[in-house]
């Protein structure tokens, strides 16, 4: 009896351990899968950090930071949208901030709650692990982007409105550009596509001239985030810098979505890029297939991400 109690407590813990003990497992793939943990005024937020194999003793590899969206974490994003094989291709870091469950339930970032300041808080936490990144793994400063899904979307266009300078580019996919929510309640009639987004701020520390280039992708049949908030973000980018719109044109690759993409250009440099997936619901666009908020049938947002990244460094 007491034997058969044993093996039945230990398997009892097993199985509660065992959540525990996958998220410590790294996503597929060579390279290195490391942690540590930021503090700001948000509070303390954990990090995850991918490096590719063989990095080179003072070698300073180009930084993309990857903001998850809501019922997310760090290594469940990594694998969906599966950032880590192109990095290791390309040669750059990934950073993996991750939204802490008592600051949201639901694992979201607070970007819409300005009112009272926790929006605020939780973007100088994420600067700070951008920070930590940079002076322990030699990540590049001047190469750095910051990519999101839904909320993380529209946190790292927070981001990049707060700390122009820090970031080459922003790429937000399937979120509600900033300025168009203040509060939990307004977020979900932005989420509905019902509110009106207000101008960025034309504050010095925030001049138009300084935002980095944006690159928006939405489903048109995304039915969490309204398809609208898509359109929302480059036009408010584009009329801070005085961009305009370019024709649109029609891009497919064989079985993949088919894309309406719009580039909105100033003296001939592209301010923002809006790519409209009629067919993609609320999902990274080109993922891994079977998992949570991810489409598979392409096309490759992580691809996008990092060339849309790459064609500013290069301009740099």
């Amino acid at each position: 009896m007491a034997g058969a109690l044993l093996y039945a407590n230990k398997r009892t813990a097993k199985t509660l351990l065992a959540p525990a003990l996958q998220q410590r497992e790294p996503p597929p793939g060579a390279g290195q899968w490391l942690t540590g943990m930021a503090m700001g005024p948000g509070g303390m937020r954990r990090w995850r950090l991918y490096r590719p194999p063989d990095v080179k003793f003072g070698e300073r590899l180009p930084l993309m930071v990857m903001l998850h969206g809501c019922r997310q974490d760090a290594k469940s994003f990594a694998t969906s949208t599966r950032m880590n094989g192109i990095a290791a291709r390309e040669r750059f870091l990934v950073l993996y901030p991750e939204q802490d469950r008592a600051a949201n339930a639901q694992g979201c970032w607070n970007w819409y709650d300005t009112s009272a300041g926790r929006a605020y808080g939780e973007a100088a936490s994420i600067m700070s692990a951008i920070d930590q990144v940079c002076v322990l793994y030699s990540a590049d400063r001047d190469r750095v982007a910051v990519a999101g899904l839904s909320a993380g979307a529209s946190m790292a266009a927070l981001l990049a409105i707060r700390q122009p300078q820090r970031f080459r580019a922003v790429i937000m996919h399937s979120g509600i550009p900033p300025g168009t929510a203040h509060s939990t309640l307004s977020a979900v009639g932005a989420m509905y596509g019902v509110r009106t987004t207000k101008p960025l701020p034309a504050k010095p520390a925030t001049a138009p001239a300084t935002l980095p280039p944006l690159l928006v992708i939405h489903g048109g049949k995304d039915t969490v985030v309204a398809p609208n908030n898509g359109l929302a973000a480059v036009q408010v980018w584009a009329e801070a810098a005085g961009a305009r719109a370019g024709a649109q044109r029609a891009v497919q690759r064989g079985k993949r979505h088919a894309t309406l993409v719009t580039d909105f250009k100033h003296r001939g440099a592209t301010v923002a890029t809006l790519v409209d997936v009629p067919t993609l619901g609320h999902a990274w666009s080109g993922g891994a297939a079977k998992q949570a908020y991810s489409d598979g049938l392409g096309p490759d947002a992580s691809r996008m991400a990092w060339r849309f990244a790459a064609k500013q460094f290069r301009a740099r």
